[in-house]
Protein backbone atom coordinates (compact mmCIF):
# COMPACT_ATOMS: atom_id res chain seq x y z
CA UNK A 1 0.00 0.00 0.00
CA UNK A 2 1.21 4.05 -0.66
CA UNK A 3 0.50 4.56 3.02
CA UNK A 4 3.62 1.63 3.89
CA UNK A 5 5.85 3.14 1.64
CA UNK A 6 5.28 6.55 2.86
CA UNK A 7 5.79 5.05 6.76
CA UNK A 8 8.78 2.99 5.60
CA UNK A 9 10.35 6.69 4.08
CA UNK A 10 9.71 8.61 7.21
CA UNK A 11 11.12 5.83 9.32
CA UNK A 12 14.20 5.71 7.04
CA UNK A 13 14.35 9.60 7.08
CA UNK A 14 14.49 9.49 11.04
CA UNK A 15 17.09 6.75 11.25
CA UNK A 16 18.99 8.86 8.76
CA UNK A 17 19.31 11.88 11.01
CA UNK A 18 19.77 9.78 14.62
CA UNK A 19 23.38 8.35 12.23
CA UNK A 20 24.17 11.69 11.00
CA UNK A 21 23.53 13.40 14.83
CA UNK A 22 24.92 10.50 16.26
CA UNK A 23 21.76 10.74 18.61
CA UNK A 24 21.60 7.29 20.96
CA UNK A 25 17.70 7.46 20.36
CA UNK A 26 14.90 9.35 18.88
CA UNK A 27 12.14 10.33 21.72
CA UNK A 28 9.76 12.13 18.66
CA UNK A 29 9.07 12.22 15.38
CA UNK A 30 6.97 14.95 14.13
CA UNK A 31 4.71 14.39 10.69
CA UNK A 32 2.68 16.60 8.68
CA UNK A 33 0.25 15.25 6.05
CA UNK A 34 -1.16 17.06 3.12
CA UNK A 35 -4.60 16.52 2.34
CA UNK A 36 -4.37 16.58 -1.18
CA UNK A 37 -2.02 13.35 -0.87
CA UNK A 38 -5.40 11.71 0.40
CA UNK A 39 -3.99 9.62 3.10
CA UNK A 40 -5.13 7.26 4.79
CA UNK A 41 -4.43 8.33 8.36
CA UNK A 42 -5.08 4.95 10.23
CA UNK A 43 -3.10 2.58 7.53
CA UNK A 44 -0.50 5.51 8.06
CA UNK A 45 -0.11 5.43 11.73
CA UNK A 46 -0.45 1.58 11.52
CA UNK A 47 2.50 1.52 9.68
CA UNK A 48 4.75 4.20 10.90
CA UNK A 49 4.10 2.00 14.30
CA UNK A 50 4.70 -1.22 12.75
CA UNK A 51 8.29 -0.45 11.10
CA UNK A 52 9.38 1.78 14.08
CA UNK A 53 8.81 -1.22 16.15
CA UNK A 54 10.35 -3.58 13.66
CA UNK A 55 13.15 -0.88 13.39
CA UNK A 56 13.92 -0.69 17.50
CA UNK A 57 12.81 3.02 17.77
CA UNK A 58 10.89 3.93 20.43
CA UNK A 59 9.60 7.47 19.68
CA UNK A 60 6.50 9.39 20.08
CA UNK A 61 5.03 10.28 16.71
CA UNK A 62 3.27 13.18 16.14
CA UNK A 63 1.05 13.75 13.10
CA UNK A 64 -0.49 16.98 11.58
CA UNK A 65 -3.25 17.19 9.08
CA UNK A 66 -1.98 20.51 6.67
CA UNK A 67 -5.70 21.29 4.72
CA UNK A 68 -5.00 21.68 0.94
CA UNK A 69 -5.36 25.20 -0.43
CA UNK A 70 -5.53 26.22 -4.39
CA UNK A 71 -5.08 29.22 -6.13
CA UNK A 72 -6.18 30.15 -9.31
CA UNK A 73 -3.53 31.76 -11.56
CA UNK A 74 -5.41 33.25 -14.06
CA UNK A 75 -8.61 34.80 -11.64
CA UNK A 76 -6.49 34.75 -8.02
CA UNK A 77 -9.69 33.11 -6.39
CA UNK A 78 -8.37 30.34 -3.28
CA UNK A 79 -10.60 27.42 -2.36
CA UNK A 80 -10.11 24.49 -0.64
CA UNK A 81 -9.58 21.00 -1.95
CA UNK A 82 -11.95 19.21 -0.07
CA UNK A 83 -14.59 21.46 -1.71
CA UNK A 84 -13.08 20.11 -5.35
CA UNK A 85 -12.85 16.84 -3.28
CA UNK A 86 -16.59 16.56 -3.20
CA UNK A 87 -16.87 17.41 -6.89
CA UNK A 88 -14.37 14.42 -7.70
CA UNK A 89 -16.05 10.58 -8.69
CA UNK A 90 -13.69 7.85 -6.64
CA UNK A 91 -11.69 6.93 -9.25
CA UNK A 92 -10.40 10.81 -9.87
CA UNK A 93 -9.36 11.09 -6.27
CA UNK A 94 -7.73 7.68 -5.82
CA UNK A 95 -5.68 9.20 -8.91
CA UNK A 96 -4.90 13.07 -7.38
CA UNK A 97 -4.24 10.25 -3.94
CA UNK A 98 -1.17 8.45 -5.83
CA UNK A 99 -0.38 11.18 -8.07
CA UNK A 100 -1.44 14.54 -6.45
CA UNK A 101 0.08 16.09 -10.27
CA UNK A 102 -2.90 14.72 -11.92
CA UNK A 103 -5.01 16.87 -10.22
CA UNK A 104 -4.50 19.55 -12.77
CA UNK A 105 -6.63 17.67 -14.95
CA UNK A 106 -10.10 17.10 -13.00
CA UNK A 107 -10.30 20.26 -10.73
CA UNK A 108 -11.16 23.19 -12.11
CA UNK A 109 -11.08 27.13 -10.18
CA UNK A 110 -14.64 27.25 -8.76
CA UNK A 111 -14.69 30.63 -9.90
CA UNK A 112 -13.41 30.67 -13.61
CA UNK A 113 -13.14 27.63 -14.28
CA UNK A 114 -9.33 27.10 -15.19
CA UNK A 115 -7.34 24.30 -14.52
CA UNK A 116 -4.24 26.34 -13.76
CA UNK A 117 -3.84 27.19 -10.34
CA UNK A 118 -1.23 26.14 -7.69
CA UNK A 119 -0.85 24.09 -4.74
CA UNK A 120 -0.28 27.18 -2.06
CA UNK A 121 0.15 24.24 0.86
CA UNK A 122 -1.19 20.84 1.76
CA UNK A 123 0.78 18.88 -0.55
CA UNK A 124 2.95 15.45 0.50
CA UNK A 125 3.77 14.10 3.62
CA UNK A 126 7.03 15.54 4.94
CA UNK A 127 9.38 15.05 8.54
CA UNK A 128 8.33 18.67 10.24
CA UNK A 129 10.77 17.74 13.06
CA UNK A 130 12.74 15.06 14.73
CA UNK A 131 14.14 15.04 18.56
CA UNK A 132 16.64 12.43 20.35
CA UNK A 133 18.68 12.25 22.90
CA UNK A 134 22.66 12.25 22.57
Amino acid sequence: MHEWSLAQAVIYTAIKYQNENKLKKITEISVKLGKLQQIDQKIFEFALHEIAQFKKIDAKIKIKIEDAILKCRVCNHVWNFRDALASLNDDEAELIHFVPEVSHIYIKCPKCKSPDFEIIKGRGVWVDSIKGVN
